[in-house]
This record gives structure tokens, C-alpha cells and sequence, in this order.
């Protein structure tokens, strides 16, 4: 399928009711993307006219989901459960439309690009692919980061701490988290269904099995994951990601050292030319935090720190909500990428 096409591309949304979805909807009408037309899918939808959702303020009937019923799209959202996505972005290229996964479900495919609008985009107009992954979150944070920081001063090596919301758990981590907080400050009897241990007023260092080197898969994942979207080039990066008793933004930590000294005043120069970031003005009293971040559509970046302990080395600290620049955003991107856009 040719991403460039005269008319005005037809989009749909499988999984309107996920944080992805919801986001998604959000953005392409805030945006106002030049759309013939956009339609909703549920795979728990039976009947016709049994669900309805909104977009721009509207009703609109959410369909039953069928292959048929995505025949002739332009471009497909993919924000269901894993069984769905795979199944629908499997049938992109046999449907001929563009599928666009946002939950994960194909990051670890290599054959499948993962893209950063406004880093690795021009990708989408040399391939034409099928199907695209949504990165990681962090990825997308990190990925902007650093490909800034190489353009400007080259990246020898970079190490990442990523403090992880319960949000990246869906509905079901943010409600997990509340429920655990009010249990402990009420003195009563806390669940744990979601996550091995207790979240709540706690850092966890993982959620899942190490490896023989004692990273998570989730670690390894965006570290892959950054190596591609970055391509040739790429930076030297080590990264951890602890999960954090928050319910959205990812913060991280970055110490970055450059390909050649700099002041902290270069820096932030470098990164201003960049609009995905907001820079905090000097002498903000204001921190950058997840609480004064949340729901924004930019990275924010605290005040950049150069090391003295370590020539060409600086302290970075960021932080983005995950699912405005780290799901809907981006996804907004790509469809800007695939099919232009005011």
C-alpha cells in the first residue's frame, strides 16, 4: 500500500475502551486529522448497534469485528488484547491496510519496524510496511533523547534508570495501586493480583523473571528496541526499569557521556531546537515531576547537570506521560507519516 494517496485516508480503532484507545481518539480529534472516516471495533461486540463509543464529541456505533469488516481501510489501530492484535495485524498485508500496534504485541518481531515519529519515520515512506509497532514508551522518551544528543555532540555511552507507572498494567494496575493505598492507610487486608509484590508507597526492581545477567525482559526489550530505532550508529545504552507507586508518566534518569565536551548551557540549547521537548526554565522553582507532567504532550526536561566527577558527562532527568507522547502522540505521528496531515 502506498502511504500517499490523494483523497482522505479511512481509519479504524480496534479496543476504543483500552488507555490506548481512548488516547488515540483523543489526539486525532483534538488534531483534527482530514479523515473520510473513522471507525470503531470490538472484538466482545456481537450484535450491530448493541455498543456505542464517542470520537470529537459524537456518538458512534462500535461494530463487531470481522476481517471484512476492515476491508478497504486505509489504516488500522490496534489497541485490543494480544490474541486480537495478533491476529488483525497478522492480516494487514492480506487486507491491504497499515496496521498499527500499540500494545506490544509485535516490538520483538524483527521484521516488524518500530517507530518514533520525528526519528526514524522517513523508514515508513522508503518500506511501506504492513505493520508498525508502537514503541515502548521509554523507548520513545529515550529514543528522542539520544538521537538529539548524537546529532549535537555524538554519544559515546548513555545509562538509563526508568521509574515505570502502574498505568503500563491498564486499568488494572492503576486500580491495583489504589486499592493497595487506601488499604494500607485504612490498617486493612491488601491484595496482590496484578503485580509478585506490594506497589503501593514501594519500588519493585521487576515484575518478571530475570535474566542470567539479572535484567527483565522488559529491560532487555527497550534496550532492543532503542538499538533499532536508532540504527546505524547507535549509542552504547545500559538501562533498569523499576516500577514506581505512580499511576502515570515514565521518569527517567539518564547519564549521558558526549562524543565531545560541552557545557550544560550547550546542551539545552541542543535539545530546545527539538519541539517534543520542554525545557525547565532557569530557575524554576517548579520540579519536573510526574504529578506536574501528567497528561501534558511534551517531554519535560528538568535542569540540565554536568557531572564533575566525569568529563563529557551529564545528568539528564525526564519525564513523559505514557500515554500522550507515549502512545497517542507517536501514533499521530506515524498516521502524519503514512498519510499526511494538517
Amino acid at each position: 500500500m502506498s502511504p500517499a494517496k490523494s483523497r482522505k485516508p479511512r481509519f479504524a480503532l480496534i479496543g476504543p475502551d483500552s488507555l490506548q484507545g481512548k488516547e488515540v481518539l483523543s489526539v486525532l480529534a483534538a488534531r483534527k486529522f482530514p479523515l473520510a472516516s473513522l471507525e470503531l471495533f470490538d472484538p466482545e461486540v456481537e450484535e450491530e448497534y448493541a455498543k456505542l463509543g464517542t470520537f470529537g464529541g459524537e456518538a458512534k456505533v462500535v461494530h463487531a469485528l470481522t476481517p471484512a469488516a476492515l476491508e478497504g481501510l486505509d489504516l488500522v489501530f490496534l489497541a485490543a488484547d494480544g490474541k486480537t492484535n495478533k491476529r488483525y495485524g497478522g492480516l494487514a498485508a492480506e487486507k491491504d491496510y497499515v496496521a498499527l500496534d500499540l500494545g506490544g504485541t509485535f516490538n520483538a518481531d524483527p521484521k516488524v519496524p518500530v517507530i518514533v515519529a520525528g526519528v526514524n519515520d522517513a523508514a515508513l515512506r522508503k518500506t511501506k510496511p504492513p505493520l508498525i509497532a508502537n514503541p515502548h514508551p521509554a523507548a520513545i522518551v529515550l529514543s528522542h533523547l539520544l538521537a538529539d544528543l548524537r546529532a549535537g555532540f555524538g554519544v559515546a555511552k548513555a545509562v538509563a534508570f526508568v521509574l515505570e507507572p502502574v498505568s503500563a498494567y491498564a486499568e488494572e494496575g492503576i486500580r491495583e495501586l489504589a486499592e493497595q493505598s487506601y488499604a494500607l492507610l485504612g490498617s486493612s487486608a491488601m491484595s496482590k493480583k496484578i503485580f509478585p509484590e506490594q506497589v503501593a508507597f514501594n519500588l519493585l526492581t521487576r515484575t518478571s523473571k530475570p535474566d542470567k545477567n539479572g535484567f527483565s525482559r522488559l529491560d532487555n526489550q527497550v534496550t532492543a528496541e532503542i538499538g533499532r530505532i536508532l540504527g546505524a550508529g547507535k549509542v552504547s545504552l545500559s538501562l533498569s526499569i523499576l516500577l514506581a507507586p505512580v499511576f502515570h508518566t515514565y521518569s527517567i534518569l539518564v547519564h549521558a557521556e558526549l562524543g565531545r565536551d560541552a557545557s550544560a548551557a550547550d546542551v539545552e540549547t541542543c535539545l530546545k531546537t527539538n519541539d517534543i521537548f520542554q525545557l525547565a526554565p532557569a530557575g524554576e522553582a517548579r520540579m519536573v515531576s510526574p504529578v506536574t507532567v501528567a497528561g501534558k504532550d511534551r517531554i519535560h526536561l528538568g535542569p540540565v547537570r554536568k557531572d564533575p566527577a566525569a568529563a563529557r558527562c551529564f545528568w539528564l532527568w525526564a519525564v513523559a506521560d505514557n500515554l500522550t507522547v507515549g502512545s497517542g502522540l507517536n501514533a499521530y505521528g506515524i498516521a502524519r507519516a503514512l498519510f499526511g496531515g494538517d
